[in-house]
């Protein structure tokens, strides 16, 4: 197996990873029987790039066979390449990006801490503004993003960039923690604004259902889930996933058969085990945990990329790791 490649800057894990021998990988827990069939007994957990100071919001570009990722601190993208395993800087600097997700027409769109906005890469290279206030009023930090089918781009907007140097730089937040919806006609409408730290969002895989991680929540890290319309009006909002105990979920992704793959970790409170909740918890289309994939860094966001769509891209801390599993992406 190639090495993973390694980027300066950045921080070393303290024990270097190796991958499993065994199969099927002991590190994809079984939690639940019905998570044996989107295991593939071959699949074991590969680390490809390591060297990162906090890895988040991958995004899979087909069309290039490359993983992007953003390394907040550094103020980079780090590209990963397919088919030769090489890693590079895409964009540097890149305003402490977090999220990243494509548009409809396949451009890059990024959600920029340092400027507090989301961005969105043309063909030539530029970048375009797309929303960096609401009703006169800067945006906080812009952390996830997600286009869904109709053209329209949602995010999340905590104030995790703004709240020191790591991430961003310090300055007051002027609004409330939200989600906002950017139509295709250009018009930014703040859809919620009742979460404590909202954080990863995803679409169910027919668009009805939208999911948002609330990753501030008291006394435990939560998903709800909303009705969506076909003009973007949300209803029904019910509790979809209670992360129970010390849990601390991020980013998520959904599989086709309705899956929520979710970015977790331990939250620091007191008797939380790190090494037993660091990696990946997967929730079935009704909210109940079935699997883990245990990683030896907390995993902040994810997604499905590879010709099959069922790879899965895991930034993870300091690394980025991918297992083959037996669905595909939404």
């Amino acid at each position: 197996m190639t090495p993973a490649a390694a980027l300066p800057m950045g921080s070393e894990p303290r024990v270097p990873f190796v991958p499993s021998s065994r199969l099927p990988d002991p590190a994809v827990e079984l939690l639940d029987p019905a998570f044996a069939a989107l295991r593939l007994y071959g699949g074991t957990v590969e680390q490809l790039v390591t060297g990162l100071r906090w890895a988040e919001g991958p995004v899979w570009f087909g069309d290039l066979r490359c993983l992007l990722v953003s390394d907040i601190p550094n103020d980079r993208i780090v590209r990963w390449d397919e088919a030769s395993g090489a890693t590079s800087v895409f964009r540097a600097p890149s305003g402490h990006s977090n999220g990243l997700a494509r548009d409809a027409q396949g451009r890059l769109l990024a959600c920029e801490h340092l400027g507090r906005r989301v961005t969105r890469t043309e063909y030539d290279g530029s970048v375009t503004v797309l929303a960096d206030r609401f009703d006169g009023q800067r945006l906080n930090s812009p952390n996830d993003i997600v286009c869904r089918r109709d053209g329209s781009i949602w995010f999340t907007d905590p104030p995790f960039g703004i709240g020191g140097w790591w991430e961003g730089e310090p300055a007051a937040a002027e609004r409330p923690h939200g989600v906002y919806r950017l139509g295709t006609d250009g018009r930014l409408d703040c859809v919620l604004d009742d979460l404590a730290g909202p954080n990863g969002l995803a679409f169910a895989p027919d668009d009805r259902v939208l999911y948002v991680v609330e990753s501030r929540a008291v006394p435990n890290r939560r998903i709800w889930a909303w009705d969506v319309d076909g003009a973007g009006r949300l209803s029904n909002k019910r509790l979809h996933v209670d992360a129970d105990g010390a849990g601390a979920l991020d980013g998520i992704a959904v599989d086709l058969q309705g899956n929520l793959w979710c970015g977790f970790g331990s939250d620091g409170r007191a008797g939380a085990s790190s090494e037993a909740l660091d990696g990946v918890r997967v929730y079935d289309r009704g909210g109940k945990p079935i699997g883990h994939i245990h990683l030896p860094e907390r995993c902040a966001n994810l997604c499905f990329g590879g010709a099959r769509r069922n790879r899965l891209f895991m930034a993870a801390s300091h690394s980025v790791y991918a297992l083959a599993v037996n669905v595909q992406g939404a």
